[in-house]
């Protein structure tokens, strides 16, 4: 795949994560050595220039001698890799490597032919370095993960190679590569940027669409085993609104609705007027879900495809403006955005779970168990959705209105994009769970209504589930089936045919 930088497409993105081999578009040869000249015709005027020959942030009015300026790039480096905790995960950390790359392949950084190529044969080799994932507020950009990536590049600290963690020279020196010696600004170019927090919310971006697409589908097979109506998915009622992503949701939920015989047998004689919220008012809390995403993805997809470093190189006329790209404030508004979208993907989910076990409301045996009392069937999965749409509600606390003063308040205000976008790696394994349960009880709820067929969509699904996991007659162990559930939900079979809206659209 060819990294095109300043033209990724958030599915170029998921390759780049995926571990889909990679190359730089060689168009990007001139402009990054026009950038590094231009840092070496800045440096010839003598004057002072912030991170290229004066120290960092608070000590920015600190000159430094050209004897010193090797030892200046190499000593951010290291003291800025700080970071505590956790590794980020391997695919996180493709993810921000391949967007650092297409930064510096923009030639407004400075760095050289040589750092690129480095950063480019480490992502081709899978050589990713252990990155704590604590320690970015968000501006300045996220320094501390960066350093801790720019360090391995350096030939210390750690990387990922085949699953084992090893001393990063180590590695480098394995796959034939030298450890980089840091030029003039490259240190700082490396640090500034918003990759981590980027990375993250990418991430998550393409896990939500994934959970919101399967969520249409459980709904739908939730919607089924409840024998809903599928009269408010209407094409005029949505039109009346004008919400786009109501529309293709509620075309997506007729799709999947089309030709069910469960539907058909209840169309007459039907004493219900309206259906619970949870059934009826798919379309509008999905559709709302899908409008939020795809504002967060031109927001995250913008900032993967531009520059977010400090001071930026324009080579035409040799300057070097110091600027504030490095603040993920859009970052920091758009992880919120997709983490409000997470969790009320698992709110409507578990409100679906909650109705399916409830006869009074479903019509089903309670708690979807053929001999109630005896058995507790889906009692306590319903109670484990309600547990962790609890915590995805905490979870959604807005992080981007928070702020606190660093760098002895030379950085007075600050985005807190890595904390926003880092937690919703959680929050959407949460939501996998939660559709996880419901898939299982919509199934379970769908096969009371024997010698009816449903949609074939969610027949498919149902006998995906089927051959997997077995048809509650007894209480059992419910914990493997729960697994066995979310394991097919990450893995997108249920979905991978279905024609369904998505951010691209």
């Amino acid at each position: 795949m060819l990294i095109e930088p300043g033209r990724m497409t958030l599915a170029q993105w998921r390759d780049v994560r995926d571990g889909t081999p990679v190359e730089l578009d060689p168009k990007t040869a001139p402009q990054i050595a026009e950038s590094a000249q231009a840092v070496e015709r800045i440096l010839a005027a003598k004057e002072p220039v912030y991170g290229i020959n004066t120290g960092f942030g608070k000590l920015a009015t600190v000159r430094i001698a050209d004897d010193d300026l090797a030892a200046l790039q190499r000593n951010i480096v290291l003291s800025h890799a700080a970071g505590v905790g956790d590794p980020m995960p391997v695919p996180v950390a493709r993810l921000m490597m391949g967007l650092k790359l297409a930064s510096l392949a923009r030639g407004a950084s400075g760095v050289r032919p040589e750092t690129v190529a480095l950063l480019l044969a480490m992502l081709q080799r899978n050589l990713v370095p252990v990155v704590p994932a604590q320690g970015s507020v968000g501006a300045s950009g996220d320094l501390a993960p960066l350093a801790h990536m720019t360090a391995a590049m350096l030939g210390v600290g750690e990387v990922f190679v085949g699953g084992n963690r090893v001393p990063a020279e180590k590695a480098l020196s394995a796959a034939g590569l030298e450890p980089l010696e840091l030029g003039p600004k490259e240190g700082l170019a490396l640090l500034n940027g918003t990759q981590f927090s980027a990375a993250y919310a990418l991430h998550a971006l393409i896990e939500a669409e994934r959970l919101y697409r399967t969520a249409l589908l459980s709904g739908i097979l939730s919607t089924e085993a409840a024998k809903g109506s599928d009269v408010p998915f209407d094409q005029r009622i949505h039109a009346l609104r004008g919400h786009a992503g109501q529309i293709e949701t509620a075309a997506a939920l007729r799709m999947l609705m089309q030709g069910s015989e469960i539907r058909a047998s209840h169309r007459t004689g039907d004493i219900r007027v309206q259906d619970p919220y949870c059934l009826r008012c798919q379309p509008q809390v999905m559709g709302a879900v899908l409008d939020l995403l795809r504002q967060a993805a031109a927001t995250v997809t913008a900032e993967a495809n531009g520059v977010s470093d400090n001071p930026l190189i324009f080579a035409d006329t040799d300057e070097a403006l110091s600027g504030g790209n490095f603040h993920a404030q859009p970052v920091a508004f758009a992880a919120d955005m997709i983490a409000l979208a997470l969790c009320e993907i698992g709110n409507l989910s578990e409100r679906r779970i909650a109705m399916l076990v409830d006869p009074a409301l479903s019509g089903l045996p309670a708690f979807l168990t053929p001999k109630p009392g005896l058995n507790s069937g889906f009692m306590i999965p319903q109670v484990t959705a309600a547990a962790l749409v609890a915590e995805n509600r905490q979870r959604a606390t807005p992080a981007s209105v928070d702020s606190i003063p660093t760098s002895a308040n030379q950085e007075d205000h600050v985005s807190m994009a890595a904390h926003g976008a880092r937690r919703l790696a959680a929050m959407a394994a949460n939501v996998d769970a939660i559709l996880g349960i419901e898939l299982l009880a919509g199934a379970q709820g769908c096969d009371f209504h024997e010698g009816l067929a449903a949609s074939a969509p969610v027949d498919a699904a149902r006998a995906a589930l089927r051959a997997a996991v077995p048809m509650l007659q007894d209480d059992r162990h419910m914990a493997p089936d729960i697994e066995t559930a979310i394991s097919i939900v990450r893995s997108g079979a249920l979905i991978a045919s279905l024609d369904l809206p998505g951010l691209a659209e």
